[in-house]
């Protein structure tokens, strides 16, 4: 398959200027798309897309490691997958050229509801269309081009990403452009299960008095309640009962304010009604209810549980937009790869097993046997369907989240996976050179002390 070599516009200067959330993602390009014609049928001009690279092509142009973010990541890979990034590692820059391309919606770079519209001058808000995993796709090409790379050795993506990794496999099945797939924790589709809980967090913030149906970049107030809300619903659905069970059991919380800062923080009740209000009250944002624990005899109605949910749903609201929430949500309910590839009038049973079955590149299959997000099942049906695959099993207490923190095995899966199908690459002889600045390479690791890291962390009671 040939490439067209376009060089874009760098607009990161711009973008970084006009977008906040754009400048916490350090090292990344920003490039301007003259137009797009998105899957609903909308054009997209002169829009961003972000990207980052590690390492350097080859002569050959194909020794390309693409990799693909979760729902609230970045193209920063450094910053939540890196323990896999480096020599002799999964993402080793001196045998691929590591890509990363934030996709369309999320509000670290690329086009979505928090960029300036040009044809207003203010941010496309609610009117932000309708984005697709196969519009991601199509961006992903454009960006590849003007990188210009001839093909993708492997295609690398976990939960979200691993729904973009498996869009790959179909789009440029029975191709040379992609060599090969490793999805993780993830499905071919978006299954009732995960529409529910992405309503249900969209629902949070609609409730929110601030949302004002996604109109709410020209006030001073943002649906701060609502999202977090909806990240505290998320984070639910990314850990598994038994690692909650574990952390907090029904532990209460630390205390560590000083008196002086208590006595300001604490509204103390003065009668016994009140004292019922701010008891039921306690948790609700802008109301000033703060638990006072006056009366010691009355069952402990705060726990740490409570106390970490609060803690990452507030540091969310400060790294992510409630629009931009909302268009991710909706983008990851589309997805199903069987989505105009099969004509609807003339099958009469579930599609899918026929499409992976005419998959032809190799996978990697990981899944995770405690997460209730994208069920082990859903892997195994990827590893029972698709002839050329190798299904792994994370045995990980933590959840959906493990794909995130289980680095060490998941490190040795892929390694071994790369080597057996992409042998060609470790070939010492044919190692890129991307050293001759060590100095600068390890800078590039530094996210400048900005992080966007949010979809697990490593020690969940670190907060």
């Amino acid at each position: 398959m040939t490439t067209t070599s376009t060089t874009y516009r760098d607009i990161t200067a711009e973008q970084n200027e006009t977008n906040p959330y754009a400048r916490l993602v350090n090292g990344q390009t920003i490039v301007e798309i003259p137009s797009y014609t998105l899957e609903c049928g909308e054009t997209l001009y002169n829009f961003p897309v972000a990207y980052k690279t590690w390492g350097r092509l080859n002569d050959d142009r194909d020794n390309v490691l693409l990799i693909c973010h979760a729902l609230t990541g970045s193209s920063d890979v450094s910053d939540w997958w890196g323990p896999l990034l480096g020599t002799n590692k999964t993402f080793d820059p001196s045998r691929f050229f590591v890509v990363c391309i934030n996709f369309l919606g999320s509000p670290y770079g690329s086009c979505s509801p928090v960029t300036i519209d040009p044809a207003t001058g203010k941010p496309y808000g609610p009117s932000f269309p309708l984005v697709t995993v196969k519009d991601d796709i199509g961006i992903h090409k454009l960006i590849l081009d003007s990188l210009n790379i001839a093909s993708i050795a492997c295609v690398i993506g976990g939960s979200m990403g691993g729904m973009i990794a498996m869009e790959y496999s179909t789009t440029y099945n029975n191709t040379n452009y992609v060599k090969s797939v490793v999805a993780l924790a993830t499905a071919a589709r978006a299954s009732a299960w995960c529409i529910s809980w992405n309503e249900t967090q969209r629902q949070c913030i609609f409730s929110d008095p601030f949302y004002d149906e996604g109109n709410y970049y020209e006030t001073n107030n943002k649906p701060d309640s609502g999202l977090s809300a909806a990240r505290m619903a998320a984070l639910l659905t990314y850990r598994s009962r038994n690692s909650f069970e574990t952390r907090f059991g029904r532990k209460l919380p630390f205390k560590t304010q000083t008196e002086e800062s208590v006595k300001e923080a604490v509204r103390y009740p003065k009668t016994k009604d009140e004292e019922n209000w701010l008891m039921h009250n306690e948790g609700l944002k802008n109301s000033g209810a703060v638990s006072s624990n006056s009366s010691s005899a009355k069952p402990q109605t705060y726990f740490t549980a409570q106390s970490y949910l609060r803690y990452q749903g507030n540091k969310f609201v400060n790294r992510f937009d409630a629009n931009c929430y909302i268009s991710i949500s909706r983008k990851l309910d589309t997805h199903d790869i069987t989505r105009n590839r099969v004509d609807p009038n003339k099958v009469t049973e579930d599609p899918l097993p026929h499409v992976l079955a005419q998959l032809s590149q190799p996978h990697l299959i990981i899944g995770i046997e405690s997460d209730g997000l994208f069920t082990f099942g859903e892997q195994q049906l990827l590893g029972d369907k698709i002839p050329n695959s190798t299904l792994k099993k994370l045995d990980s207490p933590e959840g959906h989240d493990a794909f995130l923190l289980e680095f060490e095995v998941i490190d040795e899966y892929c390694r071994e996976f790369l080597q057996l199908s992409l042998p060609e690459y470790y070939d010492d002889s044919g190692k890129v050179d991307v050293f001759e600045n060590w100095e600068e390479f390890v800078k590039s690791l530094d996210n400048g002390g900005n992080s966007v890291f949010g979809e697990a962390e490593t020690n969940i009671t670190n907060w």
